[in-house]
């Protein structure tokens, strides 16, 4: 096959996935985000074997999306217990995307953020900072405070920022495996512990009724996708 086809060809799928109706849901942006970067240049560079750093940030927004959906379906079950579940809200302002937005049946609120990182390492707390094996990840955490932040401006209650952590173990104090670290007020769980997690702290008393504040939500907190289409 000639280089010219291999352009027409990449120009094409480009096009077709950059054009085609948006989805919405769990990893929705992520997805996105991924198709944007395959540009056809990129996709020709991949087809001649050619590694870029565009490619490298597609494929890890394609394992975020993958995450993010396997979060989703880990939630599923509790929409049974009375749970109003979101999934890639947009904040009011700039470009940033909330993945998974949670309101318990008494109306608490909680903010879980899909984070894939390797398994080589534990999660652990030291001297005051998130350490995954000796790398310091402390400021990873930033975008989730700023999502809390603002979602609990939004809303006008409390909201409990959670990480759904898939792949390190966590390490608590004395250096044992642990089911749940908290650090700066966010709450770090495994992810096959999430549904446990939560569905304990079902009766835990929110401010405002359930009802009420997914109104806030459908008008304030649309999917990301819809809102940037760019």
């Amino acid at each position: 096959m000639t280089l010219t086809a291999l352009l027409v060809i990449a120009a094409a799928a480009w096009w077709w996935h950059n054009h085609r109706p948006r989805r919405h849901g769990a990893g929705a942006s992520a997805a996105a985000r991924a198709r944007a970067l395959r540009t056809p240049l990129v996709r020709l560079a991949t087809a001649l074997g050619i590694r870029t750093r565009a490619a490298a940030l597609a494929d890890r927004s394609e394992a975020g999306a993958a995450g993010e959906r396997r979060t989703a379906a880990r939630l599923a079950p509790l929409t049974r217990a009375g749970w109003l579940i979101y999934h890639d809200l947009a904040l009011p302002t700039g470009r940033a995307n909330v993945d998974h937005l949670l309101i318990s049946p008494t109306g608490a609120v909680f903010l879980p953020d899909t984070k894939r990182w390797s398994a080589a390492g534990p999660l652990l707390i030291r001297a005051g900072r998130l350490l995954h094996g000796s790398q310091d990840v402390t400021d990873r955490l930033n975008g989730l405070r700023h999502e809390t932040a603002t979602v609990a401006r939004v809303l006008g209650v409390p909201v409990t920022p959670l990480v759904v952590m898939d792949g390190p173990t966590l390490i608590g104090p004395h250096g044992r495996p642990a089911t749940q670290l908290e650090f700066r007020g966010i709450q770090i769980v495994p992810a096959h512990r999430l549904t446990d997690y939560l569905t304990g702290r079902a009766h835990v008393p929110g401010q405002r009724r359930p009802a009420d504040l997914a109104v806030i939500v459908t008008h304030e907190l649309p999917p990301h996708t819809r809102r940037h289409r760019g």
